[in-house]
């Protein structure tokens, strides 16, 4: 199969297709940047994509600034040192270029450029968002170089309280990149584990959506072919990088699963948040691990939900919503062995002793509001255990 060029407007003006990142100075044109800070991450600063990349926009007269330095959980000193870095430099937009992480930091530090108040202000509670200058927010672009977070037609993005470690969701409607560029060239040279990582952070994404009590038939759509497309195509992109239609069709996963979850997450990331914010542990590995203990969790919620998506994916299951229950997350165990992806919380270094620590802070983040079934520090707690043993509750 060809993988063909094409230009979508939803939720923003989406560029996809092999070698787009060719257009980069044009997409700077359409949108009046011709000074961006060109955010990215310091793991593929000096690769020959992002020299490419400035060297094309050096050409069309734009003038970039690189900023890098970031890690793989953003943190706020990262987000003042960018904002900073932005002032000093006069810049009029940001070219956000990289994985999830290179993504929040570019997209949150063209908020906060104009802001008087404090990030945490702006955290996605109630209409906190309503408290930014709309107007002061600078306009952005953003390049993905993984197929997961999606975050480069998201609205929010989340950042570490360096102060106390703890993870938090900034939303403004103005965040949303004008223009995202997605290229599965960029894609090719991501190694096997962070290509399975991320793939399971887009899976995520789209079965959490799906799951979500609120009422969005749209979302719901885009979310069950996102899980098809992760299906058919992950494994063949963890298994070979060069597979251009898989990572492709991998990128269009990652778009899509962060375009329904505007609907909702859910505790596979109210948990994977403050686990990552503690343990520095990769976020979409961590969506990983824990999502079949989460379903399973959920189940007497979701079975109705599940025997439509087990139908979409040509998972054979009778009548019954415990059996799609079980028949997608025997599929997601298969997977994750096939992917490489570990089976427990314990094999990423998660301590019992933080079990408490975890549960409140998961029950206080933003995503575990959508969760089917409402969450408590006890049955988080519990949870945890599951994670940690290994023992995917049996689904009567």
């Amino acid at each position: 199969m060809t993988i063909a060029s094409a230009n979508w407007s939803y939720p923003t003006k989406v560029w996809f297709g092999p070698g787009r990142i060719g257009e980069l100075a044009s997409a700077c044109k359409e949108i009046g940047i011709s000074r961006p800070l060109f955010v990215t991450d310091p793991g593929i600063t000096n690769l020959p994509m992002v020299h490419s990349a400035l060297a094309s926009l050096q050409d069309a007269g734009i003038a970039a600034r690189v900023f890098d330095a970031l890690q793989g959980n953003p943190t706020s000193v990262n987000l003042a040192d960018g904002v900073t870095a932005y002032r000093q430099g006069g810049h009029d937009g940001v070219i956000a270029f990289g994985g999830g992480s290179a993504l929040d930091v570019g997209k949150t530090v063209a908020l906060m450029i104009g802001q008087s108040r404090p990030v945490w202000d702006f955290e996605d509670i109630g209409d906190n968002w309503r408290r930014a200058s709309a107007d002061a927010i600078a306009p952005i672009i953003a390049i993905p170089t993984t197929a997961g977070t999606g975050s480069e037609v998201g609205r929010a993005t989340v950042i570490s309280d360096a102060d106390n470690h703890v993870k938090k969701i900034i939303f403004h409607p103005a965040m949303l990149p004008r223009i995202a560029i997605l290229d599965p060239e960029l894609t090719v040279g991501l190694p096997p584990s962070l290509t399975a990582g991320t793939g399971m952070d887009a899976l995520s994404h789209a079965i959490e959506a799906f799951c979500a009590p609120s009422y969005h038939p749209m979302a719901d759509a885009i979310a069950m072919e996102a899980v098809r497309l992760v299906k058919d195509y992950l494994p063949r992109a963890v298994r070979a990088g060069d597979d251009i239609e898989a990572r492709g069709q991998m990128m269009s996963a990652a778009t899509m699963g962060a375009t329904a979850f505007q609907k909702g997450l859910g505790a596979v990331h109210s948990v994977s948040h403050p686990i990552g914010a503690i343990y520095g542990v990769h976020h979409g590995l961590t969506n990983g691990v824990v999502m079949p203990y989460v379903l399973a969790f959920n189940a007497p919620a979701i079975g109705e939900k599940m025997q439509r998506l087990a139908a979409y994916l040509g998972l054979s299951v009778g009548k019954s919503g415990s059996a799609a229950v079980r028949a997608i997350n025997d599929w997601i165990l298969e997977l994750r062995s096939e992917i490489g992806i570990p089976a427990t919380i314990a094999d990423l270094g998660v301590e019992k002793e933080k079990f408490g620590d975890i549960a409140r802070l998961a029950v206080v983040d933003p995503t575990a509001g959508t969760n089917p079934i409402p969450l408590t520090e006890e049955n988080v707690r519990e949870l945890l255990g599951e994670m940690h043993s290994g023992t995917v509750r049996k689904v009567a």
